[in-house]
């Protein structure tokens, strides 16, 4: 039985979500759940998957995006994990097939991520032939040692062995994942690492300092004084990050990202580098994304949802014609302006009052007047006639700044 629309009726939700007759949703986010073992650091949803669970999560992918396509116009893919290059070329062949049959293979910016241990040519090559346009590869880091301590199935050699592969496949803009502030990690290595990495001559690189989740291995072992946090050690590391890029051309735009200017590619906004990450950027700015896939979450109009975050649970539900949605939220609209300036200001750009006023109908300069008056008294922060942003020291600290602005 199915509804006017042609959704089965436990999708009515899904489908109110997504409702056509209103604005398309202009970025698309699939999870891929599966990864070849589980990080020490990672607290995304992922498991260990058989051949047999990834082709029925294939099935259930396409189901989900079958429905949701006729309200997605994504200028902006992201395929995320997990590990999406440990699919086969026949089981992206299926998805990269239903992209295309939906209308949904023409974004300005797709997005895969990829392990190095995990990159083929002819993955690379089938990818690229698809409009896979940007490849994101977790290095994390090029030193041995801490590989096996952050639990990569990865070595050092095929970090660059994948990179040439993406080359040779025709890529022209790839970002490099790198992770400092690592335990056992010592400047004199991170300068290293920094040094070989930013000597491939990527096109972008992030880099995050290590986060304690909880449920984690190494939130255990800190937990159980296995090692100290070092902060004044990360706060050099980041420094160090900071300084190395610029002199090799990648322009900050975000507390953890950089990229290269390109006269061959438009860029998102004036203040943005040309190869700056337009998906993230939507995030950062407020905009609306759906979520498809296992534990994958969507924000459209104010209604924040999430799937389930179970492989197993996400296939069944909708091979029974239900949602996979397992929770949703309607936020307010001064919720979502708040959240909206505690992302936008991780930006170096920070929050132009006018942009501000556009994005979330609320006034930055007044209504959080108080909160932009506090972090310029600390130097974290600066206004100006037109915009507030954080300083270069701001920045560092841009989480604890952020959690000033929400309501």
């Amino acid at each position: 039985m199915y509804d006017s629309r042609g959704a089965p009726p436990g999708f009515r939700y899904l489908v109110f979500m997504v409702d056509a007759t209103i604005a398309p949703v202009p970025s698309l986010y699939v999870h891929v759940p599966f990864c070849a073992q589980k990080c020490s650091y990672c607290a995304f949803y992922s498991e260990a998957g058989n051949g047999a669970l990834i082709n029925r999560y294939v099935d259930a992918l396409v189901r989900e995006l079958d429905l949701a396509a006729p309200t997605l116009r994504p200028q902006t893919i992201f395929f995320g994990g997990g590990t999406p290059s440990l699919l086969t070329l026949r089981q992206w062949e299926r998805v990269l097939e239903a992209m295309a049959r939906l209308n949904l293979d023409s974004a300005a910016e797709w997005t895969v991520e990829c392990n190095p241990a995990t990159v083929s040519l002819d993955k690379a090559r089938l990818l690229k032939s698809h409009g896979v346009n940007r490849i994101s590869m977790g290095v994390q880091s090029l030193n041995e040692n801490l590989l096996d301590r952050l639990g990569r199935v990865h070595s050092r050699d095929m970090v660059f062995r994948s990179f040439d592969i993406l080359r040779r496949a025709g890529f022209d803009n790839l970002n490099l994942d790198l992770m400092f502030a690592i335990p056992g990690q010592t400047l004199e290595v991170w300068r290293d690492t920094l040094k070989e990495a930013l000597a491939m001559g990527s096109d972008h690189l992030s880099s995050y300092e290590v986060i304690y989740e909880e449920d984690t291995a190494l939130y255990a072992q800190l937990k159980a004084g296995q090692f100290e946090v070092n902060e004044a050690l990360a706060c050099d590391m980041y420094e160090e990050l900071v300084n190395r890029a610029a002199a090799a051309g990648l322009e900050q735009y975000e507390v953890a990202n950089f990229a290269r200017h390109s006269a061959g590619l438009e860029a998102t906004a004036r203040e943005l580098p040309s190869h700056a990450c337009r998906h993230n950027v939507n995030y950062w700015r407020g905009g609306s994304f759906y979520g498809a896939g296992p534990s994958a979450t969507s924000y459209v109009r104010g209604v924040r949802s999430r799937n389930c975050a179970n492989t197993q649970r996400y296939c069944e539900q909708i091979e029974n014609g239900q949602s996979p949605i397992d929770s949703h939220e309607q936020l307010s609209p001064l919720a979502r302006a708040g959240e909206t300036a505690a992302f936008g200001l991780r930006m170096n750009a920070g929050w132009p009052f006018a942009e501000f006023r556009r994005a979330t109908g609320h006034d930055l300069c007044n209504e959080w007047a108080s909160e932009i008056e506090q972090l310029a008294r600390r130097g974290w922060g600066l206004r100006s006639a037109d915009r507030f942003q954080l300083t270069s020291h701001g920045l560092r600290f841009a989480d604890a700044a952020a959690e000033l602005f929400l309501r």
